[in-house]
This record gives C-alpha cells, structure tokens and sequence, in this order.
C-alpha cells in the first residue's frame, strides 16, 4: 500500500456518490421549472371567477408582472382563460408585460414554472370550480396521475385553447 491508497479511495467513493446522486435527473424538457412568485393574500380573490384563492393552496396558480403585480388564481383553468382574455380579466395589461406564469403541481404541492408543467384533463380528481387541467412536474408524473385518476389526456401549455376550455367547463372532458 502506498501514500495514494487512501486518497485514491476517497476519490472513488465521491465519484460512485457523485453518480448516485445525479441518476435519474434526466433532462431539462421532462422537468418543470421551479416558479419564484409571491404568494397569495388571504384576501386576494381570482379575477375570474372571484374564490378567495388561498383558500385553495393545492391549486393555486399565479401570473406575476414585471412591475411586481401578480394575479392569482384558484386553479390553471381559470388561469389560461385569463391569458386568452387580458383585456377583460387585466385591463391595461398586456402579455409582453408578464415575466412569469405559475402552477402549483399536484404531487408535491409546489408551484412549478406554467410553460414545463405537464396537464392532466378528463380526471377524477376536481379542482375548486370543477373539471381541471391538474399539473404536474413531468412527464412520468403525467402519465402516473392518467393512469391512476382515470384521466383522458395529458396536454402541455401551448395546447390549451379556448374551446378546451369551455368543454371542461361542461364536463366534456375527453
């Protein structure tokens, strides 16, 4: 044995702790962001459908301006039908002024970023005004949540449209 033996060792040991603890990271686009945002106000109420929002902190979903204003919402269903009608939810708002979205996902009770959130339509699980679009923090989670809550689709950000929308509100949920 000579006076490298140990050194040596030690280097092995944090390399093989190195690789344990950064198994299974996988990559950028099957994880969600992390969302930095205020929290609600006991008082503050959704500017669509006016719940007190923090009465529902599994749900909570928040729009977060550039100038420090931020909007909350009682779950990502009313949160998109507010991004597809500023003028309405938001007068003198304009989506250029937004400088973060966020959702809280199911498992963990975290608000993640909107646009790497994955969505679960068609559930049985219901949010606070009904069929939701339920987030989660990727795409294993997405897949468990459909298979486990009977859901019928898993959508990310961009496929939400307005006639999405309206059919959940009807319970046309497939």
């Amino acid at each position: 044995m000579n006076d490298r033996t140990p050194f040596r060792a030690l280097l092995a040991m944090s390399l093989i702790l190195l690789l344990i603890l950064t198994a299974g990271t996988g990559t950028a686009s099957s994880h969600a962001s992390e969302f930095s945002g205020p929290d609600p106000e006991v008082r503050d109420t959704c500017p669509v459908c006016g719940m007190l929002v923090a009465r529902y902190p599994a749900w909570i979903a928040t729009v977060l301006y550039e100038d420090g204003h931020s909007d909350h919402f009682d779950g990502a269903k009313d949160l998109f039908k507010y991004l597809f009608d500023l003028p309405r939810y938001a007068p003198g708002r304009s989506g250029q002024e937004i400088s973060a979205i966020g959702v809280t996902e199911y498992y963990g009770l975290t608000r993640i970023d909107a646009h790497s959130a994955w969505y679960v339509i068609g559930s049985d699980v219901l949010g606070p005004m009904g069929h939701e679009l339920v987030p989660l923090a990727t795409a294993d989670d997405a897949s468990e949540f459909l298979e486990d809550h009977e859901g019928t689709r898993i959508l990310r950000f961009d496929e939400v449209t307005p006639d999405l929308l309206q059919d959940l509100d009807a319970g046309r949920v497939h």
